[in-house]
């Protein structure tokens, strides 16, 4: 039989996914247009297969009346993949070159965004603690996933994993012991209440929501990289308004500021962990 259509089958994704995310945007008011196209396409892909589906299209009346599946596209289009004092040399470099500085503030604002589970919150949380600074911070971890967010406030995480984390901790230049800031109850690691307590876990979407205020160090490592350059430069012209004047900013190791809306608003203090500080402005 001859094919008659217009297109070519990657227009036709794109337009299936298009259609998608009108529906999604209109019925739940969440707006993934500028996520990046290869992006959408694996990621939307993986939710058809997932629901047995052979058609992205097919994906469309049951995102619209059914909430469950469309908490199911929320979980597929965040960015999950995090662990504590991930990549350890960065959090080092951290450490280093910003912790020190924020000792000359009387209190501290730390704003992580796109938190995902938490499990980089509490790295922050500890590092702050161990430089006798957590008493005077506050920590606003962020994301727009609901269920992300309910993980990362209860602090609670698999025991297996915590090896990993604890030499991770070692390597990001950790001062004490990694056994003393949880407790294993029934097979998890349940963190120390007293970290918890300086972290303010909240629902914020960086696609749409606006900037956090008087904020002296932002973490927005590995999200960037998932949006065009339209969002991507929105989402840094948020994150810069956050930010007090020579405050920091930290990306992950394959974001950059270069060519961005910001780019004269800041200097690169550390290429190798993308540590950026934001450049005093004269009025």
């Amino acid at each position: 039989m001859r094919d008659n259509r217009l297109i070519s089958d990657e227009e036709h994704t794109d337009l299936e996914i298009d259609l998608l995310l009108q529906a999604v945007n209109r019925v739940y008011g969440y707006d993934f247009h500028h996520y990046a196209k290869a992006s959408l396409r694996r990621r939307m892909t993986n939710l058809m297969t997932s629901e047995h589906m052979q058609h992205i299209s097919e994906l469309i009346p049951g995102i619209m009346h059914d909430k469950f599946l469309f908490e199911r596209l929320l979980q597929e289009m965040s960015i999950t993949v995090t662990s504590m004092f991930r990549d350890p040399k960065i959090f080092y470099l951290l450490k280093e070159k910003v912790v020190t500085k924020l000792q000359t503030y009387p209190y501290i604002n730390v704003w992580h965004a796109g938190c995902a589970t938490g499990e980089e919150a509490y790295s922050v949380a500890i590092m702050l603690h161990e430089a006798g600074l957590l008493a005077r911070s506050r920590i606003y971890a962020t994301d727009y996933n609901n269920q992300s967010l309910a993980i990362a406030e209860k602090g609670i995480y698999p025991l297996q994993n915590l090896r990993e984390y604890g030499e991770n901790y070692r390597q990001a230049g950790g001062q004490g012991s990694f056994a003393d800031y949880f407790i294993e109850r029934h097979g998890k690691a349940l963190f120390d209440p007293a970290l918890r307590e300086k972290i303010t876990f909240a629902h914020h979407n960086l696609m749409k929501d606006e900037s956090f205020a008087e904020m002296h160090l932002i973490l927005c490592r590995n999200v960037l990289i998932y949006f065009d350059s339209d969002l991507k430069n929105r989402v840094l012209k948020v994150i810069s308004n956050s930010l007090v004047q020579r405050g920091f900013l930290m990306l992950g190791d394959k974001e950059t500021l270069e060519l961005t809306s910001v780019t004269s608003e800041f200097e690169c203090i550390s290429p190798r962990s993308r540590i950026y500080q934001k450049k005093l402005q004269l009025n």
